[in-house]
């Protein structure tokens, strides 16, 4: 007997409830109020955004700066949208609000990157198309009747693929010799959290680290498709669900792995999620079994997603339009989903010469920067270069000094190696534009990974 050949056109028209929809919004909402809740009482915002005088800028978003004191009206803002969001208040509203205010404190600093910082401001993105506001809302209503209504499985491609490939990509990411054949940066972490109850003497012995990354990779690559199909998901979930509790007990990733955890049970069977909500919510009326509404994105908005997820699929991929090693000079690293796949230490001095006198002095960085951005500058090369041209702009204004030359040494040691020089320490950064351009003036990498 033949089988029936899957087709993405049949599969993006079937009717799927709106409550994993329903459960997504409210739990990405309360996790994200909850976040911001955490980021002002534990002092973050005045340590990262405000007590710096200068902020280390996006490309293209150098206008993007923290408001003083006012950053605190910007995380509260931010935090009671995430809450309109997660209750469907003024949902498009709130959606939108979460996304712009996000996005913004994302941008106002480089130093506090993180890949699950872009996750969060794809998904209130996307959270801004759907119509996640339909039913158990305050815009709709409580109601259980609501439950009645269906979406297409068009509107929940959107977070499936974002999920998906924020696996998939993480998983290709570590099929490297430094992950697979060193277990580094695992062989270099993992002593560190020695005195963990229970499995910290284990963490030292070296095979643990190996162990970790293999298993890391072959969860990571593996998982999205055991998610898609309905057989494999429940082995799937309780993956993911030791898989980040275990991760969130190692490292200080904050609400990273609840987001996720939220985001492989989109997954489930929808019909099981429509009928915990009517547990909690009542029951339909005598009317069930009639006629659901069915909500379907217009043609036009299957074209925008489907513009979306190719940009999310080609976009990592940009680091191969760089020489060299990826993970010595970070050209396209950011925004690949390439997770916690690299320990760098280093150290940068810079040297300030005057052209007309030919003067030359050093910089103390800790008169510009704070420590967790001086870390941040010592190892990570558009950090060098940006800094070196606010030298070179603070040295012309402040100390009349024309048209200073800025000079830097570094020393940077990449996953557990010996320290090595960076930066062509003859080269005046302060004459190279920031920009996409390949950066001659970092110094080839000494060894080889081999791998994606």
């Amino acid at each position: 007997m033949a089988t029936k050949s899957f087709s993405w056109s049949t599969w993006l028209n079937q009717e799927r409830s709106i409550a994993t929809l329903l459960i997504f919004r409210f739990a990405f909402g309360l996790i994200m109020t909850i976040s911001m809740l955490r980021f002002w009482l534990n002092g973050w915002i005045e340590k990262l955004y405000i007590e710096p005088d200068f902020h280390f800028s996006y490309l293209g978003f150098e206008w993007v700066k923290p408001w003083g004191e006012w950053t605190y009206l910007l995380f509260l803002i931010c935090g009671l949208s995430a809450l309109g969001l997660a209750l469907g208040l003024k949902y498009r509203f709130s959606a939108t609000l979460f996304f712009s205010s996000f996005t913004y404190i994302e941008l106002m600093d480089k130093t506090t990157y993180l890949n699950h910082y872009y996750f969060v401001s794809m998904v209130a993105f996307i959270l801004i198309f759907m119509p996640a506001h339909k039913a158990l809302s305050m815009d709709a209503g409580w109601s259980a009747n609501n439950l009645k209504l269906k979406l297409s499985n068009a509107y929940y491609l959107l977070p499936f693929a974002l999920v998906s490939l924020v696996y998939f990509y993480a998983g290709l990411a570590k099929l490297n010799s430094d992950w697979l054949l060193r277990a580094e940066p695992l062989a270099t972490w993992l002593p560190g959290k020695y005195d963990l109850p229970l499995i910290g003497s284990f963490l030292e012995e070296r095979w643990v680290a190996y162990f970790f990354s293999w298993a890391g990779a072959i969860y990571d690559l593996s998982v999205p498709f055991m998610l898609w199909f309905s057989r494999s998901r429940p082995f799937a979930l309780v993956l993911v669900v030791v898989f980040h509790l275990l991760t969130r007990i190692l490292f200080p990733i904050g609400m990273f792995p609840f987001i996720m955890v939220v985001g492989a049970f989109l997954f489930v069977n929808a019909e099981k999620q429509k009928a915990l909500l009517l547990k909690v919510f009542g029951r339909l009326s005598a009317d069930e079994k009639s006629r659901h509404a069915v909500l379907r994105p217009a043609p036009l908005w299957r074209y925008f997603f489907s513009a979306f997820i190719v940009f999310q699929l080609l976009w990592p991929w940009r680091y191969w339009t760089y020489p060299g090693e990826l993970f010595w000079h970070e050209q396209g690293f950011r925004f690949s989903w390439r997770v916690m796949l690299m320990e760098k230490a280093g150290y940068v001095q810079y040297s300030i010469v005057d052209p007309q006198s030919g003067r030359r002095f050093q910089v103390d960085n800790r008169q510009f920067l704070t420590s967790f951005q001086e870390k941040q500058l010592s190892f990570q090369p558009d950090f060098i270069l940006e800094f070196a041209h606010h030298l070179a702009d603070y040295y012309q204004q402040k100390e009349h000094i024309a048209n200073p030359e800025v000079y830097a040494e570094a020393y940077v040691a990449l996953n557990g190696r010996a320290s090595q020089a960076f930066t062509d320490p003859n080269v005046n950064l302060a004459a190279y534009p920031r920009g996409w351009r390949n950066k001659p003036w970092i110094l080839d990498f000494n060894d080889t990974i081999y791998g994606l």
